[in-house]
């Protein structure tokens, strides 16, 4: 019987590792990926004493960390959750089970769909999630990028490295960067590298084997199809909690779960953090803050039982 199972390795998860050995509880830590969709983040200027670095390094950072403290993840996915009075039995894809006093939630977010025809049929065909991972290739081709946050901006500023053109297409008046990359975005589009169309929705993809073209709900020059040979969809996210359906967790309308300020849900015994609960700030230090945090409260729930 553990005192504590993590299920998911972003920072959350990581920083909720590292705290359970300061507290010194029988942890278990399962995880698909270590660094979760932070790996994907092509740089990452904002992460205190680290200065500019990338998603991919920030990851390995976080795993020697956790490793030198004696701490070691599970590569696995957790699919369901059983509770049986105060305790909780935890089952895999790979056919594990786990019991546990405790459970700490940091299973994130994954892709949110346009759910528009051709989506489906040309993904890794030209349609792409993950600038990061897919940039290299589209060397010397046009692409485009549906979105209009941050990391949409940094997605197309990262493409700028190999495309010959990015289309950033967004459905406002405006794309919404943090200024430090919206400034960098407009010293692209002086260069002629990337074309911002808004107040657009792309409405299909068509193409042969491979996408070769968009249809959006405005005219852009005369015509409502953009001929581009990749779309890389960057709309935000949806939290990811199939597996507690069964487990009557209270959430926002949105689908993130609900946590108090000691990162507690409605149900005793389980806590949440990171980029699946309900706070505003998705970013990398509240989620290892988020983390952090729980284990205090799961430590001093232990304890007051």
């Amino acid at each position: 019987m553990k005192d504590l199972l993590i299920i998911g390795t972003g920072p959350a998860g990581i920083s909720g590792g590292i705290y359970s050995s300061v507290y010194n509880l029988d942890t278990e830590i399962i995880g698909e990926e270590i660094g979760g969709t932070i790996k994907e983040g092509h740089t990452v200027e904002n992460y205190p004493g680290l200065g500019k670095t990338t998603g991919e390094e920030l990851a390995e950072e976080f795993e020697e960390h956790l490793e030198s403290l004696g701490k070691e993840i599970t590569e696995d996915e957790a699919t369901r959750i059983e509770k049986n009075k105060d305790k909780f039995k935890v089952f895999t894809k790979n056919g594990e089970e786990y019991e546990t006093k405790s459970l700490l939630i940091a299973t994130g977010r994954r892709h949110r769909k346009l759910k528009i025809p051709g989506e489906k049929k040309y993904r890794g065909k030209g349609v792409s999630y993950c600038a990061v991972c897919d940039a290299p290739l589209f060397k010397d081709v046009e692409v485009g990028v549906v979105g209009g946050s941050d990391s949409a901006a940094k997605e197309a500023l990262l493409l700028t490295e190999h495309a010959k053109k990015v289309y950033i297409i967004y459905r406002r008046d405006e794309i919404r960067p943090e200024p430090m990359t919206k400034k960098k975005i407009y010293e692209k589009v002086e260069e002629g590298k990337i074309e911002i169309i808004n107040n657009t929705n792309v409405k299909e993809i068509k193409g042969n084997k491979m996408m070769n073209k968009v249809v959006l709900d405005n005219s852009y020059k005369g015509s409502k199809e953009l001929e581009i040979e990749g779309l890389f969809i960057n709309i935000g996210g949806v939290p990811t909690t199939e597996l507690l359906k069964n487990l009557d967790i209270e959430t926002s309308k949105s689908g993130e779960i609900k946590v108090d300020k000691e990162m507690s849900t409605n149900v005793p015994g389980i806590y949440a953090a990171g980029d699946v609960t309900d706070n505003k700030f998705k970013q990398v230090i509240t989620a290892a803050y988020q983390g952090s945090r729980a284990i205090q409260s799961i430590f001093q729930y232990l304890q007051d039982k």
